[in-house]
């Protein structure tokens, strides 16, 4: 079949990337549509795939602030002609599930999130105290219409993919559409093993924009006084190094064997925020580390949480409260267990890219042969 993979936009390897990559290794021909390439930003695998863009790609400062351009995204992807593909598969978070298919097109959608800006953290990405006046009264009736475009153009999917059961409620809730829930792949073969709970400082993988939470790790680091390593960039990073004590370091994203040695020599993985599914957790458990996570999303379907009784059977600690407080006492409960690596680096398995690659052959092929 003639096929052609949908993606919001080629601007870092982080998870959605991932899942991309994992994608593309199943259609080795086919074509890749994106709203933009920052060329070099993603794997050689995925740079070497023939790649269209559109017009947001040629828009000024696109490399660095193209989610300014956000209204214009709809219009952007609607414009794509993909008239002489049989099967579209998108990889969507913002606009990729709305590309424009004909009837005799099968378009199945993984989705990451429903477009999370206008939805469920439409305030902590446009809260009243962060705009200024024109933005106060402008950005309210741009959400108002994307909002309506999401949900209409979810009409156009023929099947959804969610990554996790948290996003498969939120796709019933906001397109009342079920959705097959499949994990996004992680390559655990790829990690050291690691089987005692040692190290020489706790770690941060994220994204630096607001709703990852980055700042509650800082904030609790400042009175715990122990090391902590912040691995990422984004626009928060400014903010968050100018309230960090000198206990805590800052990298920007880092290649992938240096990712691994990070994950390796850390005590255990802070992940403050609410995330759809979260690969970065389930990274670390691939090395048999620890997660000290907050109690909600994703998370929950990752991570085993230490209960008081499962000693060596758990994977991480939860924190019920997305507070300084709740996080700091998480930290100093898993100083006081005793972790089994072998444990947790198993736990990961089933995350395995393997696992990820079968079942979306599966689903796909089921659904090509109930389309034609």
């Amino acid at each position: 079949m003639v096929t052609a993979v949908v993606h919001d936009w080629l601007t870092g390897m982080r998870g959605g990337e991932k899942v991309l990559e994992a994608i593309l290794e199943l259609y080795p021909d086919a074509d890749l549509f994106t709203l933009l390439h920052n060329p070099g930003s993603v794997s050689a695998f995925i740079e070497n795939r023939k790649i269209f863009t559109s017009f947001v790609n040629r828009l000024p400062f696109k490399r660095d602030k193209y989610r300014h351009y956000l209204p214009l995204f709809p219009t952007a992807i609607e414009l794509f002609d993909i008239k002489p593909y049989d099967l579209i598969i998108s990889t969507s978070h913002c606009v990729a599930k709305g590309v424009r298919t004909p009837p005799n097109t099968l378009h199945i959608a993984y989705m990451h999130s429903p477009m999370r800006y206008v939805w469920d953290m439409y305030e902590d990405y446009f809260a009243a105290d962060k705009l200024g006046f024109f933005s106060r009264k402008l950005i309210p009736l741009i959400a108002n219409y994307l909002r309506i475009w999401d949900v209409t153009s979810s009409n156009r999917v023929d099947h959804f993919i969610a990554n996790s059961d948290h996003v498969a409620h939120r796709i019933k809730k906001y397109y009342n559409r079920n959705a097959e829930i499949i994990h996004p792949p992680v390559d655990t073969d790829k990690f050291a093993e690691v089987s005692v709970f040692q190290g020489e400082f706790y770690l941060v993988v994220s994204a630096l924009v607001p709703y990852k939470r980055v700042d509650l790790a800082v904030h609790a680091f400042n009175e715990l006084e122990q090391r902590l390593l912040i691995v990422g960039s984004g626009p928060e990073a400014v903010k968050l190094k100018k309230m960090a004590k000198t206990n805590i370091e800052f990298r920007d994203w880092v290649p992938w064997q240096e990712l691994v040695t990070y994950y390796g020599k850390c005590r255990a993985l802070i992940f403050p925020g609410e995330e759809d599914f979260g690969i970065v957790p389930v990274e670390a458990q691939a090395c048999g580390k620890p997660v000290i996570a907050f109690a909600r999303g994703g998370a929950l379907e990752t991570v085993i949480g230490f209960d008081g009784k499962n000693i060596g059977r758990s994977t991480g600690i939860f924190f019920a409260k997305q507070d300084t407080t709740s996080l700091r006492e998480a930290v100093l409960q898993c100083e006081k267990q005793v972790w089994n690596g072998n444990f947790i680096r198993n736990h990961a398995q089933q995350f395995s890219k393997s696992r990820f690659k079968k079942a979306m052959m599966n689903f796909i092929n089921q659904k090509i042969g109930e389309f034609f």
